[in-house]
């Protein structure tokens, strides 16, 4: 089970993505923040395999919170999933240390299919350290 916390101040973005998700036999959201600041908090708390955070958020948007859970949490895998799908997110993300990006305008099979490319190199990293 790929466990997921969902960070997204629009709780529509979220709740449907939960629904999503809750369709899918290998995922498990087991939370959900509306800002960056939340998102560092319950990452600690709830250590998941997988964040989903969108950029744009109030209190620490979501490249300096991936920044810091990163830096903090390197084991957790980030996914930036944003409407902002710009030369200069991008790579804003990349520093700050999420493994992909997914723009919210495109399928939501891409998404799956970020989660659980990340998740599989996330295991070959755990099951061979010295990569």
């Amino acid at each position: 089970m790929i466990k997921i916390l969902l960070v997204d101040d629009q709780e529509t973005v979220c709740e449907g993505l939960r629904m999503r998700f809750e369709l899918e036999s290998d995922l498990e959201v087991v939370g959900e923040a509306g800002n960056g600041v939340e998102a560092v908090q319950l990452a600690h708390a709830l250590l998941p395999d997988i964040i989903v955070m969108d950029v744009a958020m109030p209190l620490m948007n979501g490249v300096a919170a991936a920044q810091h859970i990163h830096e903090m949490l390197p084991h957790i895998g980030l996914v930036m999933f944003s409407i902002h799908d710009d030369p200069e997110t991008r790579a804003w993300a990349q520093e700050a240390g999420a493994a992909t990006f997914v723009e919210k305008e495109g399928s939501g099979e891409n998404l799956l299919e970020a989660i659980r490319w990340l998740h599989r190199v996330l295991l070959t990293l755990k099951v061979h350290p010295e990569n």
